[in-house]
């Protein structure tokens, strides 16, 4: 396949950004969504301009927005080859008893019913292509937080990924969730120097991508080599 697309959702920073990068050297045409269009559009300049980077300006919890954003990837390139959809947040502390529920609205509904519209809306694209989609889950959905929603987001996009890929079996569309530990992103306030760098997930992404069409790589999870004692 030459220049397949990848679509990336949070693409303006962090593991998006990173990915972006990484898929770019690859030969991949890329459309990359996010809210923040001022770092989009830098992103674009820096990886070939318009003739190999599409952005679309969206927010994930919105369905028109993601609507958009797949017509105009479609629009553009005519084909939708991988979807990685990683746009997610975090931010809650407290714990069950205190934390904000406003704030667990607003990650829930990105991390959660985000990633449920992006699947809606690029599997018919997909499909067509045979192509391959990759979510963005985490090691905390892998284990138990005392007190922490975003944990529990991340347990649901696990199982968002295990229940897309048992309803696209025999579609030829493989699906791989990545399940990053600590990474040194914006997500956190102050992470630890053992913490994974953003180009360590998209290194991941681009493995999985790279597979050839008979193997699907199901799960990725990496994590930070503990420090030596």
């Amino acid at each position: 396949m030459t220049q397949p697309v990848l679509l990336i959702t949070g693409a303006s920073s962090g593991i998006g950004a990173a990915t972006a990068r990484a898929a770019a050297r690859e030969g991949y045409r890329l459309v990359l969504a996010a809210r923040s269009e001022d770092k989009l559009a830098e992103l674009r300049d820096e990886l070939g301009g318009e003739s190999r980077v599409l952005t679309a300006t969206c927010d994930v919890q919105s369905g028109d927005d993601q609507k958009a954003m797949v017509d105009k990837a479609l629009e553009a390139f005519g084909q939708i080859d991988a979807v990685f959809a990683n746009a997610g947040r975090g931010g809650s502390s407290g714990g069950f008893s205190g934390a904000d529920p406003e704030v667990w609205r607003d990650m829930i509904l990105t991390n959660v019913l985000g990633v449920g519209l992006t699947l809606q809306h690029c599997l018919p694209a997909l499909k067509k292509s045979r192509g391959h989609l990759l979510i963005t889950g985490s090691a905390a959905g892998r284990t138990t937080i005392p007190g922490s929603m975003y944990s529990a987001t991340k347990w649901a996009v696990s199982a968002i990924g295990y229940g897309v890929r048992e309803e696209l079996r025999g579609t030829g569309v493989r699906v791989t969730l990545i399940e990053p530990g600590m990474v040194d992103t914006a997500f956190f306030d102050e992470p630890p120097a053992s913490a994974l760098e953003p180009a360590d997930i998209a290194n991941a992404v681009t493995y999985a991508l790279a597979q050839p069409r008979h193997v699907d790589v199901n799960e990725i999870l990496v994590r930070p080599t503990p420090p030596v004692d």
